[in-house]
């Protein structure tokens, strides 16, 4: 029996996961983790020989797992295990050769993975910079960016597995020429838009920044020195781009080599999508998460982690792993033999933000990050030991003999790596609890969907205590949704607010802190974002990438909030940015009309006029134009000249409610009445009303500034109107599970 599923989840699992026939939903969630559980355990007999009783026995314990919520695997796993597609990794690198030929084999790899529903990380710093000599042709290079251009294009055409988007990882070394060209290659949101970038540091770069110095820039074609540059004006670049808008994040990749199990067979270059797996390439892996929300008990009338059932979960779930990789049918020949050479699994978490909750301990303190590291501790030697026993019972990876841990006479693995923190995304709308090791986005928010509903979804844990407490009532939900968050409402006790503190609220160094102790337990690496406020200045973005470098970070992803022009629907308190002039004036470019909009027309009577007609569009960011038609008798020149200056507003990113303040309550002597009896003043006003009139039709939400974010984005699957927010290195849809990364 599966444990109760909230709407959203219904809403994720029917849209994504579970089985179609003619686009009719044949499948409930329970027959799908039956599915799941059967094909896994299948492996059990199938490859490994076991009689058909054990093989149901661990069936039963896959099944009771996932159907408790307390384990899930990743959505390629979910989605295809027992189905014709059965590829169940999550995430794949692919080597970029530095030439015409191998750069097209990668993309047309590229291609077959995401239709297969995977994820792809590359890294382009074996290409020759640009302007090199091309000694084949006597032409010259086009260089790195140029050829992102072309695996961007052919991710756009490829839909993976009817389900999801391709999402890439696109790396380039600090010491590679092209290296300024790369850090500003996403200035413009509009480019590149199926990639996440990192630039990979070196040590030696970090040497050279701490000191002061210059460093060198080499050409991978021949390992020749082309120039100097001051470590301090790169990372500087860095740090602007990132403050500018999220991109790049950066890898501290020898960091990541260091820590590489296998480093006979190769080096690190890459990582996949949301950079927390680092693999070789032609390596993929298999990940899964476990819910601390549901490893907490009472004891002694206290509630506390219980360590012998979260050593149970890791128990089953890295033998589920471990059967996933043989279960799995993979693109490429390469592919499948890499990955069972090596064997890499991903065992990783989420509700991290619940069980703090649930313990009393608020995120950005001291017990926080000493309960990261004691769960992920737990965790790890768990997941380790159960690989050694998988490896008594199965053997080693293929490649142990070639590992750092025959080299240091350690006990043979079943897996090179064991553990992981990946984005959650989907997996954790399903089992109900905050994604990943992310602190709380908001308590409660105020949706407002295309059927004019307003809903207000609340924090189940804040719902509970705050009727346990006695301060439970509609106002203040309605106060803490139009807020995001408890800071200073004085009917929440300090203790409440504290506890309950959102991504925004919390200062970067807790973030990072957080990661660091996370990561200390993690044999690949951590996927989160280092969530800051609009006000963060670039000293601050600064000083949280040092610091993870200095508390062995492998990693940073960083998100200023509204630093993304896509964030169009805005509270007053968003200030509109955009390029200066050489005069300091601000030049503001709208977006292109998009080929579609959807859009609704409201009639009013205006007496001398005629009737009015108001149309107002939209796309997926939002309201994007307005139409006036007013008859023979109407002013149609100057309605609809209004009309194309409030679109190009719109396009532009203008804040809503203020075009609505030039728009409302102008008086013309041709006043009219409507319908409904709502007083219309002029043409003016009745676009304005009409704007605000539907609003809610648009899936506007309303966030306080004061504790949440800035300014929000819709999501733009169809129907949803769910809220967008950047959480574990991604951007996804709180309600239906939408994702950027795949």
């Amino acid at each position: 029996m599966v444990s109760i599923l909230s709407p959203n989840a219904m809403t994720v699992l029917e849209k994504r996961y579970l089985k179609k026939v003619d686009g009719k939903i044949v499948e409930t969630p329970e027959e799908m983790f039956r599915r799941v559980a059967a094909n896994v355990a299948a492996v059990e007999t199938e490859v490994y020989g076991a009689e058909p009783r054990v093989a149901l026995d661990w069936q039963e314990r896959f099944y009771a797992l996932m159907s408790d919520l307390e384990f899930m695997p990743n959505s390629p796993t979910l989605m295809n295990a027992g189905r014709e597609l059965q590829q169940l990794a999550a995430c794949f690198v692919l080597p970029v050769e530095d030439s015409i030929e191998g750069i097209f084999e990668s993309v047309k790899n590229a291609a077959l993975i995401h239709k297969s529903g995977g994820g792809t990380g590359f890294s382009f710093s074996r290409l020759r910079p640009a302007n090199d000599t091309v000694l084949s042709t006597g032409g010259v290079a086009s260089g790195p960016v140029s050829f992102m251009e072309v695996f961007n294009s052919a991710t756009e055409a490829v839909k993976q597995g009817g389900t999801r988007r391709g999402a890439n990882m696109g790396i380039l070394r600090v010491d590679h020429p092209d290296v300024l060209e790369f850090v500003d290659c996403k200035s413009d949101n509009k480019r590149l838009t199926n990639f996440n970038i990192s630039v990979a540091l070196t040590d030696d770069f970090m040497s050279a920044l701490k000191m002061g110095r210059d460093y060198d820039l080499v050409n991978p074609r021949d390992g020749s020195r082309v120039k100097r540059l001051s470590a301090q004006t790169v990372f500087d670049r860095i740090v602007e781009a990132a403050w500018r808008n999220g991109e790049p994040g950066i890898i501290f990749i020898d960091r990541i080599n260091a820590a590489n199990p296998t480093p006979a067979v190769g080096d690190i270059e890459s990582t996949n999508p949301c950079g927390e797996q680092p693999l070789l390439p032609y390596e993929a892996c298999n990940l899964g998460s476990i819910n601390l929300a549901r490893m907490v008990n009472t004891r002694d009338g206290q509630p506390a982690v219980d360590g012998e059932r979260l050593k149970y979960v890791v128990w089953v779930a890295v033998r589920f792993l471990d059967d996933v990789i043989d279960a799995s049918l993979y693109p490429l020949v390469r592919i499948d033999e890499m990955v069972k050479a090596n064997r890499k699994i991903g065992l990783g978490v989420m509700g991290f933000a619940d069980m703090l909750i649930q313990l009393g301990i608020p995120f950005n303190s001291e017990r926080a990050v000493e309960l990261a590291d004691e769960v992920m501790g737990t965790i790890q030697t768990a997941a380790h030991l159960c690989s050694e026993e998988l490896a008594e019972e199965r053997g080693a990876f293929p490649n142990f003999e070639r590992s750092v841990f025959h080299r240091l006479g350690m006990r043979p693995r079943r897996n090179s790596t064991t553990t992981t923190i990946a984005p959650t995304g989907t997996v954790s709308l399903i089992a109900g609890c905050s994604s990943g090791i992310e602190p709380l986005f908001a308590v409660c928010f105020e949706r407002n969907v295309l059927d004019n509903n307003r809903l207000v979804e609340v924090n189940p844990q804040f719902e509970a205590i705050a009727k346990a407490d006695g301060f439970y009532n509609e106002g203040l939900v309605q106060q803490v949704a139009e807020k995001g968050s408890l800071h200073g409402i004085a009917a929440v006790p300090q203790r409440f607010q504290r506890l309950f503190v959102t991504a925004h609220e919390v200062d970067a160094d807790w973030h990072v802190r957080i990661q660091a102790a996370f990561q200390k337990y993690t044999d690949n690496a951590v996927s989160k974002t280092i969530n800051f406020r609009q006000s963060a200045t670039k000293e601050e973005m600064r000083s949280a990438y040092l610091l993870a470098h200095e508390l062995g970070c492998k990693g940073v992803t960083v998100y200023r909030d509204g630093s993304r022009e896509q964030q169009v629907l805005t509270t007053g308190a968003t200030k509109v940015e955009g390029k200066r002039d050489t005069a300091g004036r601000l030049d503001l470019t709208p977006r292109p009309r998009p080929e579609e909009t959807v859009g609704i027309t409201k009639k009013y009577k205006i007496g001398g006029c005629g009737n009015l007609y108001v149309t107002v569009n939209k796309d997926q960011y939002g309201i994007c134009e307005v139409f006036t038609n007013t008859g023979e008798k109407g002013c149609a020149p100057l309605s609809e000249t209004l009309s194309r200056l409030i679109s190009l507003a719109l396009r532009s990113g203008v804040d809503v409610d203020s075009i609505l303040r030039q728009l409302r309550g102008r008086i013309c002597t041709g006043c009219i009445i409507d319908k409904d009896e709502t007083k219309v003043l002029s043409c003016p006003d009745a676009i304005g009303k009409t704007i605000e009139k539907h609003l809610n039709g648009f899936n506007r939400f309303e966030v306080n500034p004061l504790g949440g974010p800035r300014s929000v984005e819709i999501c733009p699957e169809p129907g949803c109107g769910g809220l967008m927010v950047h959480e574990n290195g991604c951007v996804k849809c709180l309600n239906c599970g939408h994702s950027r990364c795949g």
